[in-house]
């Protein structure tokens, strides 16, 4: 009885496993498909949105509103929150620019490093799909593909929700004035990765490990861009694979008692 339904739960964490890999496979392999990716991975982001939400309200069946608030459906929202950052951060900011986050990056990385008046670009459209791919539809997929059996991916997608929402806002204090992605990190960003802590209901342990695991990787993020984009001491594949070891990370860490969380309360 027991080993059936073992096998019954291994079946289950399987099949979405392996449609996971050959999905992410189908992104970071190198098909013929990277030129066309590079330059517009977040429309089709953008597009995907409204048939995630369909595939999870058909296919999940919430009975109530309550059900909304299941680990899952949470995970799903703060994914679907990202993605709509991502078309103001990536696509179009709120004054019409397209594709603004790039050259406001480099312009400030110049700025810091005195190198304005060289062609250095150290942020790439190679290492911005990479970078979105693995810390956010990453680690957003394993989060629904994961709850509610283990609840540590998704405070992991909350804290990268809620750290880069302070990022932009403490950018926009320090520079004073806009950054492509703040307007959604003060309207959506904020109120949805505390909600999602708050329907949780994580211990205080885990909140705090989700939120270190978000910050760091923010650290990884820029030392690994300025290691290997302006110092040149890491190439550009190391680069990517830390990036996707760390969004392989809360899956990894999942399984520790000190991580455990509560089952959200409908």
């Amino acid at each position: 009885m027991d080993s059936c339904s073992m096998s019954a739960a291994d079946h289950e964490d399987l099949l979405p496993g392996i449609a996971l890999s050959l999905a992410l496979a189908f992104l970071w392999f190198p098909l013929g498909q990277h030129e066309f990716l590079y330059e517009h991975w977040m429309k089709l982001g953008t597009f995907m949105m409204p048939f995630l939400v369909f595939a999870a309200l058909s296919f999940g069946s919430p009975q109530s509103l309550s059900e909304l608030k299941s680990a899952r459906f949470v995970a799903l929202w703060l994914l679907c929150a990202y993605l709509i950052h991502q078309f103001e951060e990536h696509w179009v900011d709120i004054f019409g620019n397209l594709y603004a986050f790039q050259a406001s990056v480099n312009g400030m990385i110049a700025t810091l490093t005195n190198t304005a008046a060289e062609p250095t670009r150290p942020l790439t459209s190679e290492g911005i799909f990479v970078i979105n791919t693995s810390l956010v539809w990453l680690v957003g997929a394993v989060a629904i593909w994961t709850a509610p059996r283990r609840l540590f991916p998704t405070l992991c997608m909350a804290g990268i929700v809620l750290v880069n929402g302070l990022v932009h806002i403490a950018g926009s204090l320090a520079l004073v004035g806009y950054n492509p992605g703040l307007l959604t990190s003060v309207v959506i960003f904020l109120p949805f990765s505390i909600a999602a802590y708050l329907w949780i209901g994580a211990s205080k342990g885990a909140v705090m490990a989700s939120l270190l695991w978000a910050f760091l990787g923010h650290v990884v993020m820029g030392l690994g861009l300025m290691a290997s984009s302006v110092w040149g001491v890491m190439s550009p594949l190391v680069y990517h694979a830390a990036l996707v070891a760390w969004s392989l990370l809360p899956l990894a860490l999942s399984n520790l008692a000190a991580l455990e969380t509560r089952q959200p309360k409908p």
